[in-house]
Parts: C-alpha cells; sequence; structure tokens
C-alpha cells in the first residue's frame, strides 16, 4: 500500500469513528453538539522512530 493510499484510509476511518461518537455522545446528552473537542492523531511507523503527533481541535455545530 502506498502512503498515500494508507493515510487516506486513516483519515476515512477516523472520520467515520470520530462522527460516529460525536453523534452518540449527543443522543446520549454527553455533548451538547457545539462544543471544541481537542484532539491529537499519532501515527506509529515501525523502523522509523518516533511517532508523528498531529494535535488540533475540532469545532462543533
Amino acid at each position: 500500500m502506498s502512503t498515500r493510499k494508507f493515510l487516506k484510509k486513516v483519515g476515512v476511518t477516523t472520520q467515520r469513528s470520530i462522527e460516529t461518537a460525536v453523534r452518540e455522545r449527543i443522543a446520549n446528552g454527553q455533548l451538547s453538539g457545539d462544543e471544541t473537542l481537542e484532539v491529537e492523531a499519532v501515527v506509529t511507523v515501525r523502523g522509523l522512530g518516533e511517532p508523528i503527533v498531529v494535535p488540533g481541535s475540532i469545532t462543533l455545530d
């Protein structure tokens, strides 16, 4: 698998997981739907050393 295909798979998979988790938590009252959530993605490539950490935030609306 190429780097581009792997990262696309990671992006699609994590987006779906995050969106599902947010919908569930809004439905059960744990989130109101207007929060800003702090996020951090960590990618580890075995054999290359340190993991790649990408911090950020997601604003719900």
